[in-house]
């Protein structure tokens, strides 16, 4: 699953802690960490938020593309 090593990625490269990513999609940190190792699948509000923080195309969050950026 690529998305899992994606959202990891993403926020280490961010500086970014699971306890501040959790709070910023409104959830605990034990549920984010959950979606970091694949133990529960992510609900796709919270996908578009963290193509939002993170200001990437949910096709590359999603691992369908190696292309980050946003097309407007």
């Amino acid at each position: 699953m690529d998305y899992i090593k994606r959202i990891r990625d993403l926020r280490e490269d961010n500086d970014y802690t699971q306890e501040y990513v959790a709070h910023y999609l409104g959830t605990s940190q034990t549920m984010y960490a959950r979606y970091e190792r694949g133990a529960n699948e992510m609900p796709i509000h919270h996908l578009i938020s963290l193509c939002k923080l993170y200001h990437v195309s949910s096709d590359y969050l999603l691992g369908l593309t190696n292309d980050s950026s946003r097309k407007k």
